[in-house]
């Protein structure tokens, strides 16, 4: 078997490595234009500010590479001819394949604002754009981004870094008003008021001003303002990258059409991670999946079935993670933004406005816990997702929340506080609390 992989990102290198262990004797060929190596896209922002050198965010050396069989070709596909197994790369090359998976990830999302094509704008999401805006943001006063998602943040918190002030735009009244409910979201209002970061709530971004050398000089608002800047970031999120499969058969929406064994409507040809779009979500699931993990996890899975094993993908609980400055974010489970029929939820935050607890729950009983938001506090992933598989009702859970806690030996320990506080918004569930903290808090 020879399969290529259009894509190198976690999502094509797992699924490369995990048909080297189940298939020893095949042939895999790895096909990457942007970059010649894998590398850790999580870690770029830490590179720009200094954290990190570019070579500490390649998993892997160099040798592991020819030592695994696998063959890197740094090149870009710009055709698939389905009908002939053929994929057409930008070198003049062409590759035959036995089977194909399309990895192809995503691509900054861009509205069409006047003035965007200048100089000193752009997205972050790989290599390249990490290198422009090291060369773009050298020696200037400000910047401006766009969005108010976990990359608006990122983008804000490197620019700081250097020195260089960020303003930043978001439309909602509140930051990242689609995940996080209006108390969260007030913590991280705090981190941006802490680090003299301003933000222009309820504004959006209406037009890029240029200079007489096709630089941005400017940008006005919605609201009629003009913010004088050298470099605007765009992070109003990233759609699929279909360029490779809209040359072909195969088959996309707003992203790449696929089943529950991440095939194809063409035989042989497979698609996941950022650039997979699933015709039938699971219930609760979302069509396309953006996460790393979810792109670890589903090229793991079509790896099973590229080599005989038939394997639905199934993404069990949800979780992600984030940092906001110094303030440290994880979710699990089903966690709304608002008020959300059939379900109850309990905060708790810390007085210094340090971190946040909310357990999100089922208003019938026994209140089966359904979801979890921590902020400023780390709770363990395995007993936050055996909770939730399980059912388990909110008062057993905030009985046993040591057994979640994951922070540093000597940290603040806040169970108690928080089972007060939900004795006194919820009387009729009283909460005894476990004293013990930790993985000994389970036994």
């Amino acid at each position: 078997m020879h399969l290529v992989i259009v894509g190198n990102g976690i999502t094509g290198v797992t699924c490369a490595l995990t048909v080297r262990r189940l298939r020893p004797d095949a042939r895999i060929t790895l096909v990457e234009g942007e970059s010649a190596h894998h590398y850790a896209r999580t870690a770029l922002m830490y590179v720009y500010m200094g954290h990190l050198r570019p070579s500490d965010i390649k998993p892997y050396e160099d040798w592991f590479w020819a030592e695994n069989r696998l063959e890197l070709v740094h090149a870009t596909a710009t055709a698939l001819h389905t009908a002939d197994n053929l994929l057409v790369l930008d070198n003049g090359a062409t590759l035959a394949y036995d089977q194909l998976l399309l990895a192809t990830g995503s691509e900054s999302r861009r509205p069409a604002w006047p003035g965007q094509h200048l100089a000193g704008v752009q997205g972050l999401y790989g290599l390249p754009d990490l290198e422009a805006m090291a060369r773009d943001t050298h020696g200037i006063a400000r910047g401006v981004v766009v969005g108010g998602g976990l990359i608006g943040v990122e983008l804000a918190e490197m620019l700081h870094s250097r020195g260089i002030e960020p303003v930043v735009l978001v439309r909602d009244g509140h930051y990242w008003a689609s995940v996080l409910p209006p108390e969260e979201a007030h913590l991280v209002d705090l981190q941006f008021e802490e680090n003299g970061v301003p933000v222009r709530y309820h504004t959006e971004l209406a037009e890029i001003l240029g200079d007489a050398h096709g630089r941005v000089r400017a940008v006005r608002t919605t609201r009629g303002e003009e913010i004088a800047c050298q470099w605007v970031g765009i992070a109003t999120g990233v759609a699929p990258n279909l360029t490779l499969a809209q040359t072909s058969a195969v088959e996309t929406d707003r992203g790449i059409l696929v089943d529950e064994l991440l095939r194809t409507n063409v035989p042989n040809v497979y698609a996941a991670g950022d650039c997979a779009q699933f015709r039938r979500p699971a219930a609760g699931e979302v069509p396309i999946e953006q996460l790393w993990y979810t792109g670890r996890m589903q090229g793991e899975t079509v790896a099973h079935t590229l080599c005989g094993q038939p394997t639905p993908y199934r993404r069990g609980v949800w979780f992600n993670s984030a940092k906001f400055f110094n303030l440290e974010y994880q979710t699990y489970g089903q966690a709304p933004a608002g008020p959300t029929p059939g379900l109850n939820s309990f905060y708790w935050e810390h007085l210094g406005s340090r971190a946040a607890f909310r357990v999100y729950f089922r208003a019938e009983a026994p209140h089966a816990v359904v979801g979890f938001n921590a902020l400023g506090l780390r709770l363990r992933q395995a007993v936050c997702e055996q909770w939730i598989r399980q059912q388990a009702p909110v008062a057993a859970v905030l009985a046993g929340l040591g057994a979640a806690n994951f922070d540093a030996e000597f940290a603040p320990q806040h169970e108690a506080a928080i089972v007060a506080a939900f004795n006194r918004q919820f009387p009729q569930q009283p909460v005894a609390l476990a004293r013990r903290r930790g993985l000994f808090a389970r036994f």
